[in-house]
């Protein structure tokens, strides 16, 4: 099973939060196999990074993939440090500013389920929303929890 996240920026995170996600992904995940597609940026990302080593500690068949919306350089593989791997898309032909939008629409596309945490219908994390909608992905809004 492959899961990715989408989320605000400026998302504030809580004990109860954490709860409501962790137990989403023993819900989902189980005991299988499975990576997690993570962004690495904003408050949302680095949540899910957290919440993700939490879950992964007693489900060691968890991988934690940083998918990077740019050419992997030394800054990169020193955020990837915290991952279990890094991904690059295929995205050398994109302009820089549309680097993040491209990305999250490849992990979007190649995710089973989409863990959200959206509360307003602007921003990259509602477009990243809204196109996992239109590809008729399985999603969790945990704002709606």
């Amino acid at each position: 099973m492959t899961v990715t996240f989408c989320g605000h920026s400026d998302f504030v995170p809580s004990t109860d939060m954490e709860a409501r996600l962790l137990s989403v992904l023993a819900s989902q995940i189980g005991d299988s196999p499975a990576e997690l597609l993570l962004g690495g940026y904003g408050s949302f990302d680095r949540f899910a990074l957290r919440c993700g080593k939490i879950f992964q500690q007693t489900h060691p068949s968890v991988s934690l993939i940083y998918v990077t919306p740019y050419m992997v350089t030394e800054r990169q593989t020193s955020v990837g440090a915290e991952y279990d791997g890094i991904v690059y898309p295929p995205l050398e032909n994109v302009p820089p500013r549309y680097a993040i939008l491209h990305r999250n629409r490849y992990m979007v596309e190649r995710a089973d389920l989409v863990i959200a945490y959206i509360t307003r219908s602007r921003g990259g994390a509602y477009q990243t929303y809204l196109h996992a909608r239109r590809k008729g992905k399985a999603m969790i809004n945990l704002a709606d929890s």
